[in-house]
């Protein structure tokens, strides 16, 4: 598991965000709002706007520069979502979006990536960790 000093209190990847039913949205919009604070733990550097967040954005057809825009300048939560309706595609097409979530790591390539990712962590036994977000539940202790 990460330093506790280095894992930010993000939401999982798995909660989908109450407007557009997107997995992983949420948790972006969080690791931006801690990124404009200056505030986003060096472990998440690396991945901020890829991994995950770039995937999502590539799924939307939209500039995550565009996205941490709107978070920045926006006064609620009410606002980030009307001004992603306005950006975002009219169908957001979540179903397609968070099968490729809770999947990504079970391609071939993937098995193998994720198969690092478990023994640099120490855990390479660990076959209940299945995808990438599971690696993230467990990274951030929800996945005892």
């Amino acid at each position: 598991m990460r330093d506790p000093d280095d894992t930010a209190d993000l939401p999982s990847p798995y909660y989908p965000h109450p407007t557009f039913g997107l997995l992983h949205l949420p948790r972006f919009i969080g690791k931006i709002r801690l990124h404009l604070k200056d505030e986003l733990p060096k472990g998440y550097h690396r991945n901020f706007t890829r991994g995950f967040d770039g995937f999502l954005c590539l799924h939307l057809g939209v500039d995550a520069k565009d996205v941490i825009e709107i978070v920045k300048t926006s006064v609620s939560d009410y606002e980030i979502t009307e001004r992603l309706k306005a950006m975002f595609p009219e169908d957001v097409r979540p179903h397609i979006w968070n099968r490729k979530v809770v999947q990504m790591g079970m391609s071939e390539e993937g098995m193998k990536a994720l198969q690092q990712s478990r023994d640099h962590m120490g855990v390479s036994e660990r076959m209940d960790i299945k995808s990438f977000a599971d690696m993230i539940e467990y990274d951030e202790g929800r996945l005892e």
